[in-house]
């Protein structure tokens, strides 16, 4: 052991984590020491203990250190002293006390169990969801029982006690007496006599073929099995024992030991005489060494029991369970010499091995202090080791198994680099720029790390800058911002989320705002971001108009708000409010220097006035009509002076008037008002248009009356196109103008260019 304890372990507190776990220690003096050490005894944390007495110390699987106070208080550290949290085994026991406590581990987590003053027990089987459960009393129980001891089976757990020579198993129901010859589950151990009475410690140990059960006195140590024969160990100094998955580890103040029952392969190899194949594979291997022919003599005799393949198994499995790193390198050796004469060997379990024993050799060394077999490696699997490791902040060991076992990045390097960062960011001795430089070296672009995690550490350390500063090297924008808003860094989370060009971060960050600021900050932090504000506009339009008028308003952007005041308008029920909208949209196009868009709302303004006068006098439904659907509508009343009117007070374009009023009467067939109409004045649509409302309604009689009046490059149209006046177009074509009108007609005027074509070579012909 490392470390150097000056009065050993006795009266100490000791609690030891098994799986090569750390050790913590609670020394009696009048200023007690909470010390924790690795399983090498190197020193991880020390500190004064200036909370109430200790009944008991122990370790959850997630190594952090259970002290569990006479009062009932349980308070947890982590591996480095660090204080996590605290809960308490219930108020009754603050007035009964804890005689004893112990710290054990079932299916659903860590658990605690004391006996109180009262003679009670409480259970907590996952301190983690904590549900406390006082079991029933036990019959004739005063104080605390001679010996105890918390056993899950089948997802159950109870208590076994021994008071005096009875024996009782508690349970969440009751409290039954057994047999008074020591049991454990269903396994009956022979009554050994020991001739002593003040033993401290029971381990029961069944994980190979003979279970037995550990004993340990002040100065004995006994190992008791089925048969009738015990095995005594004299110690010379106070032990501790850890139970282990394949065995006890002894703890003393000057060295550590493992008690195992010998696995059964290293005994067939190595016990005097032994014929077994992995031992004649290991004499064989010696010889060839020393260059003696014997090794063919030992070679021979395992080819003729076929078991060649067999002696390269034993050696290897042999190799795995042993401790010292030179037999390990000699039953491997052999094991490799006798492979060579295989011709269907599969080196799998043979370079898994190797590949093994060289992890395990390297974190057994006393530096990092985990003295797995390899019986509890397998079982704790890679993963957990790597946290391990990791956990005690071994990170260039733990990144090196990572890639010497190829394990995948995301289980492995990366997971390593990103717990190293998030202890990086908490050293108080290096500025925020020299520990973002080092994280960003280290961690570079390694798959499965996100800077975003390891600022959020920063952050939540208390440091803001060096979050930002790792941020900006986070290239998932969907990441940084979430943090940034968290940090109160609006400004800067608005920016990045435009940077990325992500319109729903944006809205997200946008309502983010919205909601954290008052109206007046909240707009002004728009102000500065162009694409935001644009894209919250967009958003108004649709969802919030009236936020959307406030917007203009702080812009000061006249021309907007009144586009607004002309939208908002048509949502307005009565004409008086649709006219007060308008005309503060006037005013705002007026401050606008708009006088365009001025000019068209009062048009609007007085069409609508000039509407509502219609309504109102001849039930017209005008209100709300375009200028053009008005007048439409008043000629098909028959209300011509009223189009008349709005004709000249909008100054509607001549064509625009005559073509409406034309349609209008030919569709109600008033071809004397038509007739009126083509005299009043010169037509400024020409005459061809009254031919052809004349031919749509089949009137030839009405459409004469007009053709005179086409010029002569329109005439034959007039005649031979769609709705024309007929076969006088044949003599327009006989005189040669069918050239000129030719010239003039599209290519849409199909029909008519047939028609021509067809007069002319008529006209040829003749």
């Amino acid at each position: 052991m490392c470390w150097n304890l000056r009065d050993g372990l006795r009266d100490c507190l000791v609690a030891a984590a098994p799986y090569g776990g750390p050790i913590g220690q609670r020394s009696p003096s009048s200023r007690p020491q909470l010390e924790i050490y690795s399983a090498s005894g190197n020193s991880l944390a020390s500190f004064p203990w200036k909370s109430g007495p200790v009944v008991q110390l122990g370790w959850t699987v997630n190594d952090e250190l259970l002290c569990i106070q006479e009062d009932g208080t349980v308070l947890i550290y982590d591996l480095f002293g660090s204080f996590k949290r605290h809960f308490s085994m219930g108020q009754e026991v603050v007035q009964s006390q804890v005689l004893e406590a112990k710290v054990f581990h079932s299916p659903y987590g860590t658990g605690v169990a004391i006996v109180t003053g009262s003679s009670r027990f409480t259970l907590a089987t996952n301190i983690d969801d904590l549900k406390l459960r006082r079991l029933p009393e036990v019959p004739g129980l005063q104080g605390a029982p001679s010996c105890w001891a918390v056993l899950t089976q089948d997802r159950q757990t109870k208590v076994l006690l021994a008071n005096g020579a009875d024996l009782f198993i508690l349970d969440n129901t009751s409290c039954t007496a057994v047999v008074r010859h020591t049991h454990t589950h269903t396994r009956t151990h022979t009554h050994a006599h020991t001739r002593t009475h003040t033993h401290t410690h029971t381990h029961t140990h069944s994980h190979t073929q003979q279970p037995s059960v550990v004993l340990m006195w002040d100065r004995l140590l006994l190992v008791a099995g089925v048969c009738n024969d015990i095995i005594q160990f004299p110690v010379e100094e106070q032990c501790v024992c850890v139970g282990e998955l394949d065995g006890v580890r002894v703890v003393s103040s000057s060295r550590q030991e493992l008690l195992q029952e010998v696995p059964l392969v290293c005994q067939e190899i190595f016990k005097i005489a032994s014929m077994a194949p992995g031992a004649l594979l290991l004499e064989a291997h010696r010889e060839y060494e020393k260059c003696s022919q014997k090794a063919d003599e030992y070679l021979r005799e395992i080819k003729e029991q076929s078991m060649l393949g067999e002696a390269v198994r034993q050696c290897v499995e042999a190799a795995g369970h042993e401790y010292d790193i030179q037999t390990q390198k000699t039953l491997l050796r052999a094991a490799s010499f006798g492979k060579c004469f295989l011709t269907d060997f599969s080196p799998d379990s043979f370079v898994a091995t190797c590949r093994e024993l060289r992890v395990l050799n390297a974190v057994r060394e006393a530096g990092v202090g985990l003295p797995l077999t390899h019986s509890q490696f397998k079982q704790m699997t890679v993963q957990v080791l790597i946290d391990r490791l990791v956990y005690r902040q071994f990170y260039p060991l733990a990144i090196e198994i990572c890639r010497y076992l190829k394990t995948p990045d995301y289980q492995g390097v990366s997971r390593v680099l990103k717990h190293w960062a998030s202890c990086k960011v908490q050293q108080k001795d290096l500025s925020d720029e020299a520990i973002a430089r080092a994280v960003c070296l280290k961690v570079g672009d390694s798959a499965g790390v996100s800077y975003s995690h390891i600022a959020a550490k920063a952050y939540e350390c208390g440091r803001t800058e060096l979050a930002i500063k790792l941020l900006d090297y986070e290239a998932r924008s969907g990441e940084q911002v979430p943090l940034l808003l968290k940090m109160k860094r609006s400004q800067l989370a608005l920016s990045k989320a435009v940077e990325s060009g992500d319109t729903d971060l944006v809205y997200t960050v946008v309502t983010y705002l919205k909601n954290e600021m008052n109206r007046g900050d909240f707009f002004m932090t728009l102000r500065n971001q162009p694409v935001a504000l644009s894209l919250y506009r967009q958003f108004c339009k649709l969802q919030e108009q009236d936020t959307l008028k406030d917007l203009y308003n702080q812009d000061d952007d006249h021309q907007e708000l009144a586009n607004y005041y002309v939208t908002a308008s048509y949502r307005e029920k009565r004409l008086e409010s649709r006219l007060s909208v308008l005309q503060s949209a006037v005013d705002e196009y007026n401050k606008a220097k708009n006088e365009f868009a001025a000019k068209a709302t009062e048009d609007e303004m007085r069409l609508l006035r000039f509407q509502r006068k219609l309504d109102d006098e001849k039930g017209a439904g005008l209100l709300g009509l375009s200028l053009q659907a008005t007048m439409e509508a008043l000629l098909a009343l028959g209300l011509h002076k009223q189009a008349e009117q709005l004709y000249r007070d909008f100054r509607v374009p001549d064509k625009r008037y005559w073509w409406l009023k034309l349609k209008s009467l030919a569709e109600k067939e008033e071809w004397e008002e038509l007739e009126k109409f083509s005299k009043s004045k010169k037509s400024p649509i020409g005459y061809l248009p009254f031919v052809e409302v004349c031919m749509k309604r089949h009137n030839k009689h009405e459409a004469k009356k007009y053709v005179s009046k086409v010029p002569p490059e329109q005439k034959v149209k007039a005649h031979l196109g769609p709705g024309g006046c007929g076969r006088c177009g044949d003599r327009e074509a006989e005189r040669g103008r069918d050239g000129a009108v030719l010239a003039r007609c599209s290519a849409s005027d199909r029909l008519l260019i047939d028609k021509l074509n067809r007069a002319r070579a008529t006209a040829t012909k003749k």
